[in-house]
């Protein structure tokens, strides 16, 4: 099924990006639509290999989960931001504009690669509300490149029950490094709730078909989400009932960028990083391959909702149950965090949240 390739994608880049012990945060969705359309690019090895990460067609699931009920917003942009004369396929150009905001810019990459960073980044902070103002770092755009596959990613929604602010306060967070003091938020109300295969799950409905989900371990994190795999993550999210709970959350705030060239590689995908690379299906024109793919990720947790923003950035460039007693829930200790598409389960974020700000 399309959601157990996600899971399955989602646990394999999160363990090949994330260094054990430390927070961690990116977004499964926006890494799939862009490495979606770079397989739509790619053809023989290189779009195995591809296939081989991304799993069965994702797209489906991507598309469903782009469109949100009343009372959240979600913005989705995916762009190709090509060189001035470069021939596009036909075939490529009809992928683009069926994929959720997908669209074709031109640059002058050549003539000016310093203006055409500028303006993908423009077009990205603009997209993510101003959470990722430089996606692209000076010296990421070079002369020779020729095309850039960019995904920019936004949500903001509230909670169907938010956190009293009046309730906030200090508590102990017991991290790698010790007990510390952090920004607690506090909550008393019916919830999802369960406790199955040593970890505590809980879910917080928000408006407009969004949720996040609580994966607290009994024990280590480490060797916990270690054991993880699609099958198991899918039943612990679906787990939750309607229960009273009396939970204790930390305040989050992310910011983490990563090149995920290297995890790439290292599950698989190598050959778009070589110049063997096929990438025909996107021009006819000299050959292209990749290198590098950026991507970043922003996501905050308050009393009120959650905002998050995330983009990725694939550079090519040629050669050259509810009860009467509430149930005490402390998120206390390292744990992991998903932000979802209620319906189909797509995850729009997933974070590894270790030393909370």
């Amino acid at each position: 099924m399309a959601l157990d390739s996600h899971l399955t994608f989602t646990l394999a880049l999160h363990g090949a990006t994330a260094p054990p012990g430390s927070d961690a945060c990116f977004s499964p969705y926006s890494a799939a639509s862009a490495l979606g359309l770079a397989e739509q690019a790619a053809r023989g090895r290189t779009a195995e290999e591809l296939a081989a990460v991304l799993g069965r067609d994702q797209s489906g699931l991507l598309h469903a989960a782009a469109e949100l009920g009343d009372g959240a917003q979600l913005a989705v942009a995916n762009t190709l931001w090509a060189a001035d004369g470069i021939t596009v396929e036909d075939n490529f150009q009809a992928a683009l504009v069926r994929w959720p905001g997908g669209k074709a810019e031109t640059v002058p990459f050549e003539t000016d690669p310093e203006g055409a960073r500028r303006r993908i980044n423009d077009d990205v902070d603009q997209t993510t509300h101003g959470l990722i103002p430089e996606l692209l770092p000076e010296g990421a755009i070079h002369p020779h490149t020729r095309a850039s596959l960019v995904n920019a990613l936004y949500l903001k929604t509230a909670w169907r029950r938010p956190f009293p602010e009046h309730a906030t306060a200090d508590a102990d967070f017991h991290t790698p490094d010790g007990v510390r003091p952090v920004p607690t938020m506090h909550l008393d109300e019916s919830v999802g709730y369960a406790h199955e295969n040593g970890w505590q799950v809980v879910r917080l409905a928000a408006e407009g078909g969004v949720e996040t989900v609580i994966l607290l371990p009994d024990g280590d994190l480490e060797s916990a989400e270690a054991a993880l795999d699609a099958q198991s993550l899918r039943a612990l999210v679906e787990s939750p009932k309607q229960h009273k709970i009396r939970l204790a959350l930390p305040k989050i705030s992310l910011d983490v960028r990563a090149d995920l060239e290297r995890a790439l590689q290292g599950l698989g995908v190598r050959e778009l990083f070589t110049d063997d690379a096929d990438l025909t299906g996107l021009t006819p024109d000299r050959p292209l391959w990749v290198d590098s793919i950026l991507h970043q990720a922003v996501l905050r947790l308050d009393e009120q909702g959650l905002e998050g923003a995330a983009a990725t950035a694939i550079q090519m460039r040629t050669m050259s149950l509810i009860s009467g007693e509430p149930l005490e829930v402390r998120v206390d200790r390292p744990f992991l965090l998903l932000v979802r598409h209620a319906e189909t389960g797509a995850v729009y974020f997933f974070a590894r949240v270790v030393r909370p700000a």
